[in-house]
């Protein structure tokens, strides 16, 4: 396949049908294809649990994990050569509907998911709250005082919820969930998340409810100690860092570390944003306000878009006032 072949990139969503979604997707001018819950929509995807295909021009119909086999660094660059090696697309995006309090968990980091999830990947991701009702609420991080023989015996003695820090939120609000991060996203709230491409949970509480099989979920109780981080004590939300603000455009970072960087892009009516994807990383922009487009292509919110490293120079143009997240990979060591 030829560099001049390609093009910004969408996909058809995987949906996922898990017991805390609901409906609220479709507020947001989602077609969903099938009655009961929909709790999440990944929308850009290669693990095993779901891959996303490609939507638009002439690779339409191609899943992303064939496009990784034959393109290889020339689709997600040279800073994440290392998922080739591994045989991964290295990032997951998704869209959270949650009806329902998703359960009290906890992601492993790389070497812990690496030695005992066969090979499969650590999982830091970061949250921006696209909706959120009245009180909505997070739980991140432990509260004061809480050790880890303190939170395994409230495990053992049905506690759990006395030692959680809760976090008000509402729209607009990031939060950044390295791996090891006691969590839990509760009901009211509807997210965009960017993350490792991985599918570990480990849960330490599910608030007592049954599945739909009519069983409680199971708990991993075990690994989840083995991997949460005691130091993270009543963590609060950090703002967001101005990186520039030029002609009608401001740039802001949201979340930086190993695996990913996200901005949030603000464009007014009208501005232009000059971009180029030179060979080093892919970037995945998401535009979770207003109309624009992307090399003469038009998208609407919640829409995302994956340019591919070799895409060369593109072309923004916001048609209304527009807010987009813009994810990539910087070279390996540059923290």
């Amino acid at each position: 396949m030829r560099k001049q072949t390609l093009y910004p990139l969408t996909f058809i969503p995987v949906l996922k049908d898990y017991i805390w979604g609901g409906r609220n997707l479709e507020k947001w001018g989602r077609e969903l294809p099938f009655e009961g819950v929909i709790a999440e929509s990944w929308e850009i995807a290669g693990h095993q649990d779901g891959i996303t295909v490609v939507a638009n021009g002439s690779l339409a119909g191609k899943p992303i994990t064939d496009l990784l086999a034959e393109l290889g660094t020339d689709l997600i660059g040279s800073n994440s050569a290392w998922a080739l090696d591994n045989h991964k697309f290295p990032l997951l995006v998704k869209l959270l509907d949650a009806n329902r309090p998703l359960s009290v968990q906890v992601h492993p980091d790389d070497a812990y998911a690496q030695t005992y999830e066969g090979g499969e990947m650590g999982k830091t991701e970061m949250w921006v709250v696209l909706h959120a009702e009245p009180g909505a609420e997070l739980i991140l991080g432990v509260k004061n005082g809480t050790t880890p023989e303190i939170f395994r015996r409230a495990i053992q003695t049905g506690q759990v919820e006395n030692y959680l820090h809760r976090l008000s939120v509402q729209a607009g609000d990031h939060i950044c969930v390295p791996a090891g991060t006691l969590h839990a996203i509760m009901d009211g709230v509807l997210i965009a998340e960017i993350q490792r491409n991985s599918n570990i949970t480990y849960r330490v509480f599910d608030w007592n409810r049954l599945g739909v099989d009519g069983k409680p979920r199971p708990l991993h109780v075990d690994k989840a100690m083995d991997v949460i981080n005691f130091n993270q004590v009543e963590p609060g939300l950090r703002p967001p860092k101005l990186i520039a603000t030029k002609q009608g455009i401001r740039r802001l970072e949201l979340c930086r570390n190993k695996h990913f960087t996200i901005e949030r892009i603000e464009m007014q009516p009208g501005s232009t944003y000059e971009g180029e994807c030179t060979g080093e990383t892919m970037e995945i922009w998401g535009l979770i306000a207003g109309r624009a487009t992307i090399n003469a292509i038009e998208f609407q919110a919640i829409q995302f878009v994956l340019l591919p490293a070799v895409l060369g120079k593109f072309t923004i143009q916001a048609a209304s006032e527009t807010t987009f997240l813009r994810t990539y990979v910087e070279k390996p060591n540059s923290h």
